[in-house]
């Protein structure tokens, strides 16, 4: 089952733009730009919105809090009242510190995981969306306070590799939009992105 209402996760200003904790935000500008969308302030909603019309299915809305990441459920259930969308419709782009930089995890349900973003959109839209986990651990030095590591910017290496990524990313994040969680979960969660089934 197709996905009605995808939310990259991020902060919003230029000090924000190339932080680890914007990942979900640079996913879904990639993905707007791949597929050829324009995005529009829509006030109302606190939000940026681009909408995907996808031939034989239902549109897809792009969205992209502008609460700031401690406040993005306020603007992403709004917008799920608005556009009508159960949370089971609706997929969340965000960053994971826990998972490995390059490699991705699709889940459903669970706790926030200490990620303050994810805590909101619980507290304001409740359990049962997707998870679109993108990985930017681990956390390096390890006694760097969470929040300074997730608010820092890639190191070059660690900014080459998410642009190696980003084409697994983008794909994989068509295939759970188009063909839905159970889909993408048993075709992305893998170790290896190159991984192949043993016959």
């Amino acid at each position: 089952m197709s996905l009605s209402l995808v939310a990259g996760l991020g902060n919003p200003g230029r000090d924000y733009q190339e932080t680890r904790h914007n990942l979900g935000w640079i996913l879904l500008d990639a993905f707007a730009r791949e597929k050829g969308l324009v995005w529009q302030v829509q006030s109302q909603l606190e939000a940026e919105i681009a909408k995907w019309s996808r031939p034989g299915q239902p549109a897809c809305i792009l969205l992209k809090p502008l609460t700031y990441m401690n406040d993005s459920g306020r603007a992403l259930a709004a917008a799920a009242r608005y556009f009508k969308v159960a949370p089971t419709d609706i997929a969340v782009v965000y960053d994971e510190y826990t998972i490995e930089l390059g490699r991705l995890k699709v889940s459903i349900g669970g706790s926030a995981g200490g990620h303050n973003g994810v805590a909101s959109v619980l507290q304001h839209l409740g359990d049962g969306f997707v998870r679109y986990r993108l990985g930017i651990g681990p956390k390096q030095p390890a006694q760097i306070d969470l929040k300074d590591f997730v608010l820092g910017k890639f190191t070059p290496s660690q900014q080459s590799l998410v642009t190696q990524s980003l084409p697994h990313f983008l794909q994989g994040l068509d295939l759970l939009v188009t063909h839905g969680a159970e889909k993408a979960m048993n075709t992305l969660n893998r170790k290896d992105p190159n991984e192949t089934d043993q016959p």
